[in-house]
Protein backbone atom coordinates (compact mmCIF):
# COMPACT_ATOMS: atom_id res chain seq x y z
CA UNK A 1 0.00 0.00 0.00
CA UNK A 2 2.99 2.47 0.72
CA UNK A 3 4.13 2.26 -2.88
CA UNK A 4 0.66 3.23 -4.22
CA UNK A 5 -0.74 5.88 -1.11
CA UNK A 6 0.77 8.38 0.87
CA UNK A 7 -1.53 10.16 3.11
CA UNK A 8 -1.99 13.43 3.83
CA UNK A 9 -2.89 13.51 7.52
CA UNK A 10 -0.29 14.13 10.05
CA UNK A 11 -0.21 12.55 13.32
CA UNK A 12 1.65 13.27 16.59
CA UNK A 13 4.87 10.98 16.23
CA UNK A 14 6.11 12.46 19.05
CA UNK A 15 4.01 9.85 21.12
CA UNK A 16 3.06 13.23 23.45
CA UNK A 17 -0.60 13.33 23.58
CA UNK A 18 -4.14 11.03 23.78
CA UNK A 19 -5.94 11.47 20.42
CA UNK A 20 -8.87 10.08 19.31
CA UNK A 21 -8.98 8.97 15.65
CA UNK A 22 -12.17 8.47 13.48
CA UNK A 23 -13.04 7.39 10.45
CA UNK A 24 -15.39 5.30 8.36
CA UNK A 25 -14.06 1.52 8.14
CA UNK A 26 -11.22 0.59 6.06
CA UNK A 27 -10.48 4.07 5.00
CA UNK A 28 -6.95 3.29 6.80
CA UNK A 29 -6.47 3.80 9.82
CA UNK A 30 -5.09 0.65 11.59
CA UNK A 31 -2.46 0.94 9.03
CA UNK A 32 -1.46 4.71 9.39
CA UNK A 33 -1.01 3.88 13.83
CA UNK A 34 0.95 0.92 12.91
CA UNK A 35 3.22 3.37 10.75
CA UNK A 36 3.73 5.97 13.18
CA UNK A 37 3.41 3.74 16.36
CA UNK A 38 5.36 0.76 15.32
CA UNK A 39 6.14 0.12 19.45
CA UNK A 40 2.71 0.77 20.94
CA UNK A 41 0.97 -1.67 23.46
CA UNK A 42 -2.01 -2.69 20.62
CA UNK A 43 -5.31 -3.37 21.56
CA UNK A 44 -8.02 -4.53 18.79
CA UNK A 45 -10.94 -5.00 20.15
CA UNK A 46 -12.24 -6.42 16.77
CA UNK A 47 -10.33 -9.91 17.72
CA UNK A 48 -12.91 -11.89 19.84
CA UNK A 49 -10.98 -12.85 22.32
CA UNK A 50 -9.56 -9.24 23.28
CA UNK A 51 -13.35 -7.94 23.09
CA UNK A 52 -14.71 -10.87 25.27
CA UNK A 53 -11.63 -9.73 27.79
CA UNK A 54 -11.91 -5.92 28.34
CA UNK A 55 -15.95 -6.61 28.11
CA UNK A 56 -15.88 -8.39 31.16
CA UNK A 57 -12.95 -6.82 33.06
CA UNK A 58 -12.50 -3.09 31.38
CA UNK A 59 -9.44 -2.63 34.60
CA UNK A 60 -7.31 -5.33 33.24
CA UNK A 61 -6.09 -2.62 30.73
CA UNK A 62 -4.29 -0.93 33.71
CA UNK A 63 -2.74 -4.24 35.19
CA UNK A 64 -0.72 -4.76 31.64
CA UNK A 65 -0.07 -1.41 30.90
CA UNK A 66 1.59 -1.22 34.34
CA UNK A 67 3.46 -4.85 33.71
CA UNK A 68 4.31 -3.64 30.04
CA UNK A 69 5.96 -0.17 31.16
CA UNK A 70 4.95 1.23 28.01
CA UNK A 71 4.13 5.16 27.29
CA UNK A 72 1.98 5.16 24.37
CA UNK A 73 -1.12 2.80 23.63
CA UNK A 74 -3.31 2.17 21.02
CA UNK A 75 -6.83 0.97 21.18
CA UNK A 76 -8.38 0.15 17.92
CA UNK A 77 -12.18 0.23 17.83
CA UNK A 78 -12.44 1.89 21.24
CA UNK A 79 -16.28 2.71 20.34
CA UNK A 80 -16.81 -1.61 20.67
CA UNK A 81 -15.95 -1.20 24.61
CA UNK A 82 -16.62 2.37 25.43
CA UNK A 83 -16.37 1.45 29.18
CA UNK A 84 -11.93 1.07 28.67
CA UNK A 85 -12.38 5.30 28.15
CA UNK A 86 -12.69 5.45 32.30
CA UNK A 87 -9.51 3.47 31.92
CA UNK A 88 -8.03 5.46 29.95
CA UNK A 89 -8.64 8.52 31.42
CA UNK A 90 -7.15 7.10 34.61
CA UNK A 91 -4.01 6.01 33.10
CA UNK A 92 -3.82 9.58 31.19
CA UNK A 93 -4.48 11.57 34.30
CA UNK A 94 -2.21 9.16 36.88
CA UNK A 95 0.71 7.51 34.85
CA UNK A 96 0.59 10.35 31.98
CA UNK A 97 0.40 7.81 29.58
CA UNK A 98 -1.03 8.56 25.91
CA UNK A 99 -3.23 7.05 23.30
CA UNK A 100 -4.40 6.74 20.60
CA UNK A 101 -8.38 5.87 20.52
CA UNK A 102 -9.45 4.62 17.07
CA UNK A 103 -12.85 3.72 15.67
CA UNK A 104 -15.47 3.76 12.85
CA UNK A 105 -18.55 4.92 14.80
CA UNK A 106 -18.88 7.41 17.75
CA UNK A 107 -22.29 6.83 17.74
CA UNK A 108 -22.40 4.18 20.75
CA UNK A 109 -19.66 5.83 22.79
CA UNK A 110 -21.57 9.95 22.34
CA UNK A 111 -25.11 7.80 22.63
CA UNK A 112 -23.91 5.86 26.09
CA UNK A 113 -22.40 8.97 27.79
CA UNK A 114 -19.40 7.52 27.72
CA UNK A 115 -16.14 9.31 29.12
CA UNK A 116 -14.46 11.14 26.46
CA UNK A 117 -11.71 12.36 28.02
CA UNK A 118 -12.85 15.95 29.40
CA UNK A 119 -11.53 18.05 26.19
CA UNK A 120 -8.07 16.40 26.83
CA UNK A 121 -7.72 13.92 23.72
CA UNK A 122 -7.21 15.79 20.12
CA UNK A 123 -9.61 14.93 17.30
CA UNK A 124 -8.21 13.62 14.24
CA UNK A 125 -10.52 11.95 11.16
CA UNK A 126 -9.74 9.98 8.32
CA UNK A 127 -10.41 10.02 4.87
CA UNK A 128 -10.72 7.59 2.04
CA UNK A 129 -8.17 8.89 -0.36
CA UNK A 130 -7.62 11.92 -2.27
CA UNK A 131 -6.41 11.66 -5.57
CA UNK A 132 -3.25 13.95 -4.02
CA UNK A 133 -2.76 10.46 -2.17
CA UNK A 134 -2.64 8.06 -5.28
CA UNK A 135 0.13 7.66 -7.45
CA UNK A 136 -0.15 7.98 -10.69
CA UNK A 137 -1.43 4.37 -11.79
CA UNK A 138 -4.68 5.27 -9.89
CA UNK A 139 -6.80 7.60 -12.78
CA UNK A 140 -9.81 9.69 -11.35
CA UNK A 141 -12.09 7.75 -13.35
CA UNK A 142 -10.68 4.97 -11.50
CA UNK A 143 -11.12 6.48 -8.17
CA UNK A 144 -14.93 7.38 -9.45
CA UNK A 145 -15.72 3.80 -9.67
CA UNK A 146 -13.82 2.42 -7.25
CA UNK A 147 -14.36 4.49 -4.81
CA UNK A 148 -11.85 6.46 -1.92
CA UNK A 149 -11.13 2.76 0.61
CA UNK A 150 -7.13 1.48 -0.31
CA UNK A 151 -7.83 -1.65 -0.38
CA UNK A 152 -10.97 -1.39 -2.50
CA UNK A 153 -9.31 1.04 -4.97
CA UNK A 154 -6.47 -1.21 -5.60
CA UNK A 155 -8.20 -3.77 -6.68
CA UNK A 156 -9.45 -5.70 -9.79
CA UNK A 157 -12.28 -7.58 -7.82
CA UNK A 158 -13.49 -3.71 -6.42
CA UNK A 159 -17.31 -4.36 -7.19
CA UNK A 160 -17.12 -7.79 -4.69
CA UNK A 161 -15.08 -6.02 -1.85
CA UNK A 162 -18.03 -3.41 -2.43
CA UNK A 163 -20.46 -5.63 -1.99
CA UNK A 164 -19.03 -7.05 1.45
CA UNK A 165 -18.27 -3.75 2.36
CA UNK A 166 -22.13 -2.82 3.08
CA UNK A 167 -22.78 -6.32 4.19
CA UNK A 168 -20.56 -6.15 6.76
CA UNK A 169 -21.48 -2.65 7.63
CA UNK A 170 -25.08 -4.05 7.97
CA UNK A 171 -24.56 -6.33 9.71
CA UNK A 172 -21.60 -5.40 12.50
CA UNK A 173 -22.35 -1.71 12.73
CA UNK A 174 -26.46 -1.94 12.27
CA UNK A 175 -27.45 -4.99 13.32
CA UNK A 176 -24.81 -5.94 15.96
CA UNK A 177 -24.87 -2.87 17.79
CA UNK A 178 -28.90 -3.03 17.31
CA UNK A 179 -29.17 0.88 16.01
CA UNK A 180 -32.53 -0.31 14.57
CA UNK A 181 -35.05 -2.19 15.13
CA UNK A 182 -35.96 -3.18 11.07
CA UNK A 183 -33.16 -4.16 9.68
CA UNK A 184 -34.27 -4.86 5.70
CA UNK A 185 -36.34 -1.27 5.97
CA UNK A 186 -32.66 0.38 6.85
CA UNK A 187 -30.95 -1.58 3.77
CA UNK A 188 -33.86 -0.41 1.47
CA UNK A 189 -33.29 3.09 3.05
CA UNK A 190 -29.53 2.79 2.72
CA UNK A 191 -29.80 1.70 -1.34
CA UNK A 192 -32.89 4.80 -1.66
CA UNK A 193 -30.08 7.68 -0.09
CA UNK A 194 -27.70 6.27 -2.59
CA UNK A 195 -30.00 7.31 -5.29
CA UNK A 196 -30.28 10.67 -3.86
CA UNK A 197 -26.19 11.06 -3.26
CA UNK A 198 -25.26 14.86 -4.03
CA UNK A 199 -28.85 16.17 -3.70
CA UNK A 200 -31.13 18.01 -1.15
CA UNK A 201 -32.59 15.36 1.15
CA UNK A 202 -36.33 14.82 0.92
CA UNK A 203 -37.37 12.94 4.06
CA UNK A 204 -40.99 12.60 3.27
CA UNK A 205 -40.35 10.95 -0.09
CA UNK A 206 -38.24 8.50 1.37
CA UNK A 207 -39.95 7.54 4.49
CA UNK A 208 -43.58 7.06 1.52
CA UNK A 209 -41.40 4.69 -0.55
CA UNK A 210 -40.23 2.95 2.44
CA UNK A 211 -43.22 2.48 4.91
CA UNK A 212 -42.15 4.53 7.99
CA UNK A 213 -42.50 8.04 9.94
CA UNK A 214 -40.02 11.00 8.33
CA UNK A 215 -38.76 11.24 11.38
CA UNK A 216 -37.42 7.38 11.10
CA UNK A 217 -35.84 8.48 8.10
CA UNK A 218 -34.19 11.15 9.91
CA UNK A 219 -33.00 8.88 12.53
CA UNK A 220 -31.40 6.60 9.94
CA UNK A 221 -29.70 9.64 8.36
CA UNK A 222 -28.63 10.06 11.94
CA UNK A 223 -26.63 7.02 12.17
CA UNK A 224 -25.06 7.33 8.52
CA UNK A 225 -23.52 10.12 9.91
CA UNK A 226 -22.44 8.46 13.58
CA UNK A 227 -21.10 5.74 11.72
CA UNK A 228 -19.03 8.11 9.65
CA UNK A 229 -20.85 6.32 5.83
CA UNK A 230 -21.68 10.08 5.27
CA UNK A 231 -22.73 13.86 6.16
CA UNK A 232 -24.50 16.78 5.40
CA UNK A 233 -24.60 20.03 3.56
CA UNK A 234 -26.11 22.95 5.00
CA UNK A 235 -27.56 24.99 2.89
CA UNK A 236 -26.37 28.94 2.95
CA UNK A 237 -28.85 31.41 4.03
CA UNK A 238 -27.17 34.23 5.60
CA UNK A 239 -28.43 37.38 4.67
CA UNK A 240 -30.91 36.47 1.65
CA UNK A 241 -31.97 38.89 -1.55
CA UNK A 242 -34.66 36.26 -2.18
CA UNK A 243 -35.76 33.06 -1.21
CA UNK A 244 -33.48 30.05 -0.88
CA UNK A 245 -33.14 26.73 -0.37
CA UNK A 246 -33.38 25.50 3.21
CA UNK A 247 -32.48 21.79 3.31
CA UNK A 248 -29.27 20.53 3.82
CA UNK A 249 -27.72 17.96 0.67
CA UNK A 250 -26.25 14.82 1.85
CA UNK A 251 -22.73 13.24 0.78
CA UNK A 252 -21.47 9.47 1.41
CA UNK A 253 -18.37 9.09 2.65
CA UNK A 254 -17.15 6.57 -0.15
CA UNK A 255 -18.53 7.51 -4.07
CA UNK A 256 -17.66 3.47 -4.64
CA UNK A 257 -20.28 2.80 -1.74
CA UNK A 258 -22.41 5.02 -3.65
CA UNK A 259 -22.38 3.16 -7.05
CA UNK A 260 -22.62 -0.03 -5.55
CA UNK A 261 -25.90 0.96 -3.69
CA UNK A 262 -27.47 2.59 -6.58
CA UNK A 263 -26.39 -0.16 -9.13
CA UNK A 264 -25.04 2.19 -10.73
CA UNK A 265 -22.75 -0.66 -13.15
CA UNK A 266 -19.06 0.75 -14.79
CA UNK A 267 -19.64 4.50 -14.72
CA UNK A 268 -17.87 6.43 -18.34
CA UNK A 269 -16.69 9.53 -18.12
CA UNK A 270 -19.06 12.21 -19.55
CA UNK A 271 -21.89 10.67 -18.90
CA UNK A 272 -24.67 11.79 -16.31
CA UNK A 273 -23.65 9.33 -13.12
CA UNK A 274 -20.03 10.21 -13.87
CA UNK A 275 -21.05 14.04 -13.14
CA UNK A 276 -22.47 12.71 -9.81
CA UNK A 277 -19.76 10.93 -8.67
CA UNK A 278 -17.57 14.20 -9.90
CA UNK A 279 -19.81 16.11 -7.46
CA UNK A 280 -19.30 13.82 -4.59
CA UNK A 281 -15.06 13.48 -5.02
CA UNK A 282 -15.04 17.40 -4.97
CA UNK A 283 -16.78 17.77 -1.74
CA UNK A 284 -14.53 14.32 -0.44
CA UNK A 285 -11.84 16.54 -1.07
CA UNK A 286 -12.71 19.78 0.38
CA UNK A 287 -13.53 17.96 3.31
CA UNK A 288 -10.45 16.01 4.06
CA UNK A 289 -8.34 19.43 2.95
CA UNK A 290 -10.24 21.21 5.62
CA UNK A 291 -9.90 18.86 8.16
CA UNK A 292 -6.26 17.61 7.62
CA UNK A 293 -4.83 21.09 7.40
CA UNK A 294 -7.21 22.00 10.31
CA UNK A 295 -8.51 25.01 8.06
CA UNK A 296 -12.17 24.29 10.49
CA UNK A 297 -13.99 26.45 7.07
CA UNK A 298 -17.76 26.30 7.37
CA UNK A 299 -18.65 24.57 3.74
CA UNK A 300 -22.14 25.27 2.64
CA UNK A 301 -23.85 25.24 -0.70
CA UNK A 302 -26.18 27.83 -2.17
CA UNK A 303 -29.79 27.09 -4.29
CA UNK A 304 -32.58 30.02 -4.95
CA UNK A 305 -36.44 28.97 -5.27
CA UNK A 306 -35.92 28.56 -9.06
CA UNK A 307 -33.01 26.20 -8.91
CA UNK A 308 -30.11 28.63 -9.61
CA UNK A 309 -27.61 26.47 -7.59
CA UNK A 310 -23.30 26.82 -6.25
CA UNK A 311 -22.05 24.08 -5.09
CA UNK A 312 -20.10 24.67 -2.45
CA UNK A 313 -20.01 28.10 -0.16
CA UNK A 314 -16.52 28.20 1.56
CA UNK A 315 -16.50 30.48 4.90
CA UNK A 316 -19.39 32.85 3.66
CA UNK A 317 -19.01 33.67 0.31
CA UNK A 318 -15.24 33.66 0.56
CA UNK A 319 -14.60 30.95 -2.14
CA UNK A 320 -17.40 29.58 -4.59
CA UNK A 321 -17.13 26.28 -6.20
CA UNK A 322 -19.33 25.17 -8.76
CA UNK A 323 -18.77 21.78 -10.26
CA UNK A 324 -19.33 20.24 -13.69
CA UNK A 325 -17.39 17.36 -15.27
CA UNK A 326 -18.13 18.30 -18.97
CA UNK A 327 -15.04 18.84 -21.05
CA UNK A 328 -16.53 21.78 -22.83
CA UNK A 329 -17.45 24.64 -19.89
CA UNK A 330 -20.45 26.60 -21.67
CA UNK A 331 -21.60 30.00 -20.56
CA UNK A 332 -25.39 28.29 -19.25
CA UNK A 333 -23.18 25.91 -16.78
CA UNK A 334 -21.80 29.30 -15.28
CA UNK A 335 -25.31 30.73 -14.52
CA UNK A 336 -25.08 29.92 -10.76
CA UNK A 337 -21.92 31.85 -10.14
CA UNK A 338 -22.66 34.88 -12.16
CA UNK A 339 -26.18 35.03 -10.45
CA UNK A 340 -24.70 34.29 -7.00
CA UNK A 341 -21.98 37.71 -7.64
CA UNK A 342 -25.47 39.37 -7.82
CA UNK A 343 -26.93 38.69 -4.89
CA UNK A 344 -23.38 38.28 -2.65
CA UNK A 345 -21.28 40.58 -4.24
CA UNK A 346 -18.54 40.68 -1.67
CA UNK A 347 -17.94 36.94 -3.21
CA UNK A 348 -14.38 36.68 -3.39
CA UNK A 349 -13.46 33.89 -5.35
CA UNK A 350 -15.43 31.64 -7.85
CA UNK A 351 -14.36 28.68 -9.26
CA UNK A 352 -15.58 26.32 -11.61
CA UNK A 353 -14.05 22.63 -11.39
CA UNK A 354 -14.51 20.62 -14.82
CA UNK A 355 -13.58 18.35 -17.17
CA UNK A 356 -11.50 20.59 -18.93
CA UNK A 357 -8.35 19.53 -19.75
CA UNK A 358 -6.55 23.15 -19.47
CA UNK A 359 -7.53 25.68 -16.83
CA UNK A 360 -8.67 28.64 -17.85
CA UNK A 361 -10.07 32.43 -16.50
CA UNK A 362 -13.89 33.87 -18.02
CA UNK A 363 -13.88 37.40 -19.38
CA UNK A 364 -15.71 38.32 -16.10
CA UNK A 365 -13.30 36.40 -13.46
CA UNK A 366 -14.92 33.22 -12.96
CA UNK A 367 -11.82 30.38 -13.16
CA UNK A 368 -12.09 27.37 -14.83
CA UNK A 369 -10.35 24.69 -13.11
CA UNK A 370 -9.30 21.43 -14.55
CA UNK A 371 -9.39 18.46 -12.11
CA UNK A 372 -5.59 18.21 -11.61
CA UNK A 373 -5.14 21.85 -11.13
CA UNK A 374 -8.14 21.99 -8.53
CA UNK A 375 -6.46 19.25 -6.16
CA UNK A 376 -3.14 20.55 -6.90
CA UNK A 377 -4.42 24.14 -5.69
CA UNK A 378 -6.08 23.07 -3.14
CA UNK A 379 -3.48 20.87 -1.28
CA UNK A 380 -1.13 23.31 -2.15
CA UNK A 381 -3.57 26.03 0.48
CA UNK A 382 -4.60 28.25 -2.48
CA UNK A 383 -8.29 27.88 -2.27
CA UNK A 384 -8.77 28.49 1.53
Amino acid sequence: MNELFKRNLTLDRDENETFFLWGPRQTGKSTLLTENYPDAFWVDLLKPEEFRRYMERPEILREEVKLKGCKFVVIDEIQKVPSLLDQVHWLHENESIHFALCGSSARKVKRGHANLLGGRAIRYELFGLSLSECSKKISLLELLNRGYLPRISRSTQYKRLQNSYVATYLKEEIAEEGLVRRLPIFSEFLAMAALSDTETTNFSTIARDTGVSSETIKSYYDILCDTMVGRFLPSYRRRPKRRVASAPKFYFSDVGIVNHLAKRGTIESGSELYGKAFENWVFHELNAYNIYMERFADIFYWQLSSGIEVDFIINHIDLAIEVKSSKAIKSSHLKGLRQLIVDHPETKRRIMVSGEAKSRMTEDGIEVLSANDFVSELWQGTLF
